[in-house]
């Protein structure tokens, strides 16, 4: 079970990004792989408006966090409608149509980021404008394979 970010770091709502003052990055840095679940129909009940102002909210952020030197990479992803599951057993390859998550919320896109810490990198995640609607998974980066096995 998580610990929620208010319990873990101390975090309130996220500021307004015209208010989220990003320091630089300095010294030892770890990354961070930061997935963004969306409920599409959510998305897609979003007046104009409220698309063009979320959709601009991120953009702006996006610049933040490379001025700052914090973002690697970020893509959204197109519908989960599109997916597809590919899989070796035996020799034989199985490609299979999605979706395959039954849930309402799907990947909607992702963020790669340079953080301090954990905690710096949940408070990135915190105000990144789709979590107000999605979720925004954030999970250390293995920077290489271990020898003796993949999980500890």
């Amino acid at each position: 079970m998580g610990t929620s970010c208010e319990v873990r770091c101390g975090l309130e709502s996220p500021a307004p990004i015209e208010s989220v003052i990003l320091p630089t990055l300095t010294g030892n840095t770890m990354k961070y792989m930061c997935l963004a679940y969306e409920d599409e129909q959510d998305l897609n009940d979003l007046s104009q408006s409220e698309w063009h102002e979320l959709r601009q909210e991120t953009l702006d952020y996006v610049d933040a966090l490379e001025e700052s030197g914090h973002l690697i990479a970020t893509y959204a992803l197109q519908s989960a409608s599109t997916e597809v599951a590919v899989q070796i057993r035996k020799a034989d390859v199985s490609v299979t149509d999605g979706p395959f998550i039954e849930s309402k919320e799907q990947i909607g896109g992702f963020f790669l980021i340079e953080a301090a810490d954990y905690d710096e990198a949940i408070q990135i995640a915190s105000n990144w404008p789709s979590a107000r609607i999605g979720t925004i998974v954030v999970r250390p980066v293995e920077e290489g394979l271990s020898m003796d096995r993949r999980y500890h």
